[in-house]
């Protein structure tokens, strides 16, 4: 199990556990106290089993939980959401964290990691999480999603192999990604074709808190219905349609 740090008072707080002002305003309510405890755990049981370099743990929340947490801005209500490659948790769980209305699944390959997440999502509660050990393309034709997320797991096109088979005809790939996104994108033009996507939106998200700015590119289908992976219009587990307001998406 997870190392309870909280309950031994020999220990010094960990750096991760220190909260920016705006991390108010991304986990609103008791979402606040469940993030700083995933901080903790990052900044401590995260380094010990190497999710997480030790040079990391004191700007957990300004590198990693704020800027993930933004990612909310532009993931609708209810939606079924897979993160793929989730490693730490970075983007998914903090997702989950600052949108109670969502249902993450964590899809990561390595069992030290998954055995980590699983940990968490127990310790913390995490009803509408669930961690799923396998690669990306072990879903495909067996689940889709409202929202496939990612950060930092592979270029775009790539990760449009990997993610949009698991995009459901109403639904979305957005990935985190740093400057050279336009670059990947003329890189991918060849799959975005033959996949019959949408043309990628590069969107700036989180302009308007101190320290949260970051960028993502979101891919849908060209024309919903008619999805180029012929097994991701027949989704077994997962969604189908676009997430309505106010409902929870169930599978």
């Amino acid at each position: 199990m997870v190392r309870d740090v909280s309950r031994e008072t020999s220990t010094p707080e960990p750096s991760g556990s220190e909260v920016p002002p705006v991390a108010a305003r991304l986990f609103p309510g008791e979402r606040l106290t469940l993030a700083r405890r995933y901080a903790d755990l990052l900044a401590t049981a995260g380094v010990e089993r190497g999710l997480i370099g030790p040079r990391e743990a004191p700007r957990l929340w300004e590198r990693h939980l704020v800027n993930c947490a933004v990612l909310a801005e532009v993931v609708p209500e209810g939606s079924a959401v897979a993160d793929i490659g989730s490693g730490a948790g970075l983007p998914g769980l903090v997702l989950a964290l600052a949108r109670p209305d969502l249902e993450v699944t964590l899809v990561e390959p390595l069992l030290r990691r998954t055995t980590f997440l699983q940990e968490v999502v127990d310790e913390l509660g995490l009803a509408q999480v669930s961690v799923e050990r396998g690669r990306a393309d072990a879903l495909h034709g067996r689940r889709t999603f409202d929202v496939v997320t990612s950060r930092a797991v592979a270029p775009l096109p790539r990760l449009l192999e990997w993610c949009m088979p698991l995009v459901g005809p109403h639904g979305a790939m957005i990935a985190m990604k740093g400057t050279s996104v336009e670059a990947e994108i003329e890189q991918a033009g060849p799959v975005l074709e033959r996949l019959r996507c949408g043309p990628p939106e590069v969107l700036a998200i989180g302009g308007d808190l101190v320290g949260a700015g970051t960028q993502v590119v979101r891919v849908s289908w060209a024309v919903p219905g008619q999805v180029g992976w012929r097994l991701a219009t027949r989704p077994r587990g997962g969604s189908d349609r676009a997430p309505r307001r106010g409902r929870r998406h169930r599978r």
